[in-house]
């Protein structure tokens, strides 16, 4: 981060996080400073507080209240409710850049790990054998986040946490704002939509990949494509991790505090990503693939940070009784881009 870019952001801050007292407090630069240090390097409270000669307690109260007020100020700007006029904007976008029309966004489920939480019992604990939080998220086609949801139970296996995510509900009881169903070129109309993985359902405004192998090639062409649009998604947690790297390591924080330290990195990821786009994520970052979605030549971000734990199917979305409307426009779909293969 530049200086430039630094004082952009104290300036919208430092009301919030400036204190006074009798005794000469820590003043706003040391405070944001000494936050933005801990979440991009990752280092713990204990050597935060020996470089910056300041009590663990001290280290602990400040970061823990600079990045709440990170997220409530930075959250309307940069990652705002999306409205109808916006999702079409990143459908052409989408079409534009991965030849996939209608698709609006791409999303995907993370765990960030965290130390076992007090009298907490297995709530957190995920099948991977560790303690964590959920983080669920959209992303545009330029890796900006769109949207997130944060803190679900790490151990959560009842198949709820996309659908009781906010936006998650949102999507699949059509309430998340997308275009009216629009025609695409050879006069099929389908619905506008999000992208996933094979672990979230099939549903009319939440195209998944075929599933099995050996496929036919009108289905396996919709894969590739598909495959090729999802992958901004993990691209987009990709250069997150990488960025700050306080999600590398498990959270020996409350459940709370590791929440809000989520939060405030992903959106200091959007704010950075505008003033600083190129610094922070070149396009020699993220991977570049071919048309049939394999990557020829991997983001930067591999070799700097592993990706973060991905959700297993069951706790996303249990079960896949996908309607008649559904599969029907995936076949439309997967018709019209084989039709209109990549040449």
């Amino acid at each position: 981060m530049s200086p430039a870019t630094f004082n952009i952001l104290l300036g919208r801050i430092k009301h919030r996080i400036e204190k006074f007292s009798i005794r000469k407090p820590v003043n706003p630069e040391c405070r944001l400073f000494l936050t933005l240090m801990y979440l991009a390097h990752g280092s713990s409270i204990f050597q935060m507080s020996r470089l910056f000669r300041l009590g663990v307690t001290t280290v602990r109260k400040i970061t823990q209240e600079v990045t709440a007020v990170l997220w409530d100020e930075l959250k309307e700007e940069y990652m705002p409710e999306v409205e109808e006029q916006k999702w079409a904007q990143y459908s052409s976008e989408f079409e534009d850049r991965w030849n996939f029309p209608h698709c609006c966004a791409a999303v995907d489920g993370k765990h960030v790990t965290i130390t076992c939480p007090p009298n907490s019992g297995s709530l957190f604990y995920n099948y991977k054998k560790q303690y964590s939080v959920v983080l669920m998220a959209m992303c545009d086609v330029n890796y900006n986040f769109i949207a997130v949801d944060i803190g679900a139970y790490g151990g959560n296996a009842d198949g709820s946490v996309f659908a009781n995510s906010a936006f998650g509900f949102r999507l699949l009881h059509g309430g998340l704002g997308l275009p009216q169903p629009d025609a695409l070129p050879n006069g099929e109309v389908i619905p506008y939509f999000i992208v996933g993985d094979a672990a979230f359902p099939l549903k009319a405004n939440l195209m998944r990949p075929y599933p099995g192998r050996n496929l036919e090639p009108l289905k396996e062409n919709f894969n590739f494509r598909l495959s090729r649009a999802r992958r901004t998604i993990e691209n987009a947690f990709g250069i997150l991790v990488a960025r700050w790297r306080i999600l590398l390591a498990p959270l020996h924080l409350h459940p709370k505090a590791a929440e809000n330290i989520v939060k405030s990195t992903v959106v200091l990821h959007n704010f950075i990503k505008r003033y600083e786009g190129q610094q922070y994520a070149s396009p020699s970052f993220v991977d570049h693939v071919d048309q049939n979605g394999e990557i020829i030549a991997p983001g930067e971000w591999r070799s700097q940070a592993d990706p973060l734990g991905g959700i297993n199917a069951d706790c996303i979305q249990r079960g896949n009784n996908a309607s008649r409307n559904a599969i029907h426009v995936r076949d439309v779909l997967a018709q019209y881009l084989h039709d209109h293969q990549i040449r």
